[in-house]
């Protein structure tokens, strides 16, 4: 974003101090850091996994079952196509629920960690 307002008097960068490379390794080794990245593999990985196989059941039994996904439930609405819509919707509860769960155990973690690194800056 560019504005109109003139640079600071004396030509100095009154932006936050950026940490060096040294901090961002400390940091990355930290205890503090490695439970960041616990919380947040503990939560995606499990997940990321069971929508793939959700998904991949979905399409073998396209593939596969053609019968069964074919069987009409009422109407001209069949198993397939809820299966289909059943996977929109989960993949948007998976959204929510990640951003529920992030905005709960990971940003606050997140932020500490960044605070701390832009107060020793």
């Amino acid at each position: 974003m560019t504005t109109d307002a003139p640079p600071p008097p004396g030509g100095k960068d009154l932006g936050p101090a950026q940490p060096t490379t040294e901090q961002f390794v400390e940091v990355q080794e930290s205890a503090e850091f490695a439970e960041l990245r616990r919380t947040y593999r503990s939560f995606a990985f499990p997940l990321t996994v069971a929508f793939i196989l959700w998904y991949l059941l979905y399409v073998l039994l396209s593939n596969y079952a053609g019968g069964f996904m074919g069987a009409k439930l009422f109407g001209n609405i069949n198993v397939a196509f809820v299966f289909g819509l059943a996977q929109f919707a989960t993949t948007f509860l998976i959204a929510w629920f990640y951003a529920r769960h992030a905005a709960e155990k990971l940003d606050p973690k997140a932020d500490a960690i960044k605070s701390r690194m832009e107060a020793d800056a």
